[in-house]
């Protein structure tokens, strides 16, 4: 399936504890321009920087709900612990 590698990119996030946030990718790394493919260990999935909005509703300022960074986060087919990685929305 064509995937687009695009800043601002609508990607899932999810948490150490295995929860799915959406989030927004702020830079992507590795090498974009390739063929990336879900099972092609010569062409892995890019990792990326992200942001997330917070979850914790403490967590307000006069701009609204803080947001969170993650940067270097590897796509799932990269960890093989139960969560802190990135998917596509339809993963």
């Amino acid at each position: 399936m064509e995937r687009e590698y695009n800043i601002g990119q609508h990607i899932v996030f999810v948490d150490p504890k295995g929860n799915r946030r959406p989030a927004l990718v702020t830079a992507w790394w590795n090498d974009v321009a390739s063929s990336y493919s879900f099972h092609d260990p010569e062409h892995p999935m890019p990792g990326v920087n992200l942001v997330i909005v917070s979850d914790d509703e403490r967590e307000n300022d006069t701009y609204g709900r803080q947001i969170e960074r993650h940067t270097s986060v590897v796509h799932r087919t990269q960890q093989p612990a139960p969560g802190n990685y990135w998917c596509w929305p339809d993963e």
